[in-house]
């Protein structure tokens, strides 16, 4: 796993990486925003939010790969604050896709790690 300590907060960081996401060709495909639904119900939390990120091509690509891989995408970002402040995480897509054990989901990851790397790395380090 991918983990980063940034001084950004939440937002600002959340922000940096959608348009980070966006620069490596990649799409947004749902932003999940925890906080703001336990605010909904009058309860603060600290910063919780998940961006799910792929893109239609490389979908078809792991179908065709290994179907029943179909439910580990689209892969995820987490933006969450803890004891040491607003981290960002994520499963490196070589990470999520060995598990099935196919290689042509080997190479989509391989092809798939940088651009992730690169999405992890838009956030500044603390």
């Amino acid at each position: 796993m991918l983990v980063k300590t940034t001084s950004l907060a939440a937002d600002a960081a959340v922000e940096t990486l959608k348009a980070a996401i966006e620069s490596q060709g990649l799409r947004l495909v749902s932003h999940i925003n925890g906080q703001a639904n336990a605010a909904k119900l009058g309860v603060t939390v600290p910063a919780d939010q998940i961006l799910e990120v792929f893109r239609p091509d490389f979908a078809i690509r792991v179908w065709k790969a290994c179907k029943p891989a179909g439910i580990d995408i689209p892969l995820r970002i987490y933006v969450y604050e803890d004891e040491r402040g607003v981290r960002v995480a994520c499963r490196l897509p070589t990470e999520v896709f060995s598990a099935w054990g196919e290689p042509a989901l080997s190479a989509i990851g391989v092809e798939l790690d940088p651009m992730f790397r690169a999405i992890v790395d838009s956030v500044p380090e603390s």
